[in-house]
């Protein structure tokens, strides 16, 4: 059963979240510290006096119920997701899947150009905001892929598309391979590309300079990566103790994989934060990450790529295309890991560009 939702947070749980950042216990910090230690102190200090004391969560919530949300159950969990019908009758549907540490709240700025073109169903991944904690083992990308599936079906769509980032991309490439008979295409903004000695392919020197990044990260996991993927409930615990702790988690994600040219405003950051914050998804929304460790299925959808130059990493096409049916591929010289929220033109430009006419390139 599919069921109309509404954003209605309890007016206790907002007064309980300004006392928490009342109270908030700071650190000390080493003079002149930078970012060598971690998030700045005052950088920390500055956003959370204005969660507390300037942020509308109201307002904001107002805004995010002029879209129509509805929920339903699949596979035992919740399933949130806005639906926006395109004017056009016969346009092709699109499923858009964010990542970590993100939220629905991605595509807010596209939702008005793509949706002149296509359907579009934009789900909350379970375990995140409003598709509530998952309750056990095993959501993994292809569970939430065949998730994605049923919703389709339940929605009429026999045949459609998928477009994500972040986890969002594994997800559809999932998509792709567990409903390959429905899955037209899949759109991905992010394509980690590792490397392969034995791949016998061309690279160059700019291919080799993306590959050394993979590397570099490779041999020096980053630490937020590391505790999701180990110990996501016991880093749980401080995320949903704590809001500063939650808002430095995510703030320094915003921070380090948006293009300095283009970030995301505090405001729709402060939204972000405010969904794994109301909804307690702290330790679930981590779960993912550790549940997501074996290898999905292969995707035989046509597949396009948009590479944007301040993402977390940069894809090789000659390996991408070892592993992939590439029909499309775009470069952006400016744009980062959320590229929706900071280029919002480019992005829904370029899933058009491949959904209305890459597809047809052979």
């Amino acid at each position: 059963m599919i069921e109309p939702f509404r954003i209605d947070i309890p007016q206790a749980d907002l007064d309980d979240l300004a006392g928490r950042l009342s109270r908030t216990r700071w650190p000390d910090e080493i003079a002149d510290a930078g970012w060598d230690y971690g998030f700045p102190l005052a950088r920390l200090r500055e956003l959370a006096e204005h969660w507390r004391t300037g942020y509308d969560w109201r307002a904001h919530e107002a805004r995010l119920n002029e879209l129509p949300h509805f929920t339903t159950g699949i596979d035992g969990q919740t399933v949130h997701f806005v639906h926006v019908r395109s004017p056009r009758p016969d346009a092709l549907a699109l499923v858009l899947t964010h990542g970590w540490p993100g939220s629905f709240l991605e595509f807010l700025d596209v939702v008005e150009p793509l949706s002149r073109d296509f359907h579009l169903v934009i789900p909350s991944i379970p375990g995140f905001g409003f598709s509530g904690p998952t309750h056990e083992r095993g959501w993994d990308v292809t569970r939430v892929a065949r998730a994605w599936a049923e919703l389709m079906r339940r929605l009429g769509y026999e045949r459609y598309g998928a477009q994500g980032g972040d986890f969002g991309s594994g997800i559809s490439l999932a998509l792709g391979a567990v409903a390959p008979e429905q899955v037209v295409g899949v759109h991905v903004n992010y394509l980690p590309t590792r490397p392969d000695p034995d791949a016998g392919v061309a690279l160059s020197a700019t291919d080799e300079a993306r590959l050394d990044k993979v590397r570099q990260l490779m041999a020096n996991r980053p630490p937020y990566q590391a505790l999701q993927a180990t110990t996501p409930q016991t880093l749980g615990y401080a995320l949903t103790d704590s809001p500063v702790g939650q808002l430095a988690w995510i703030a320094e994600r915003f921070a380090q994989w948006t293009d300095p040219r283009t970030p995301v405003d505090d405001e729709r950051m402060l939204t972000d934060v405010s969904l794994y914050w109301l909804t307690a998804t702290a330790a679930s929304s981590a779960r993912l990450g550790r549940e997501s460790q074996r290898q999905a299925p292969r995707c035989p959808a046509p597949v396009g790529v948009a590479v944007f130059a301040h993402d977390i990493t940069q894809s090789v096409r000659p390996l991408a295309e070892r592993l992939y049916d590439i029909r499309h591929w775009s470069e952006f010289d400016r744009g980062g890991h959320f590229a929706a929220m900071e280029v919002p033109e480019l992005f829904a430009e370029d899933v058009r560009d491949f959904f209305l006419s890459g597809l047809k390139q052979d």
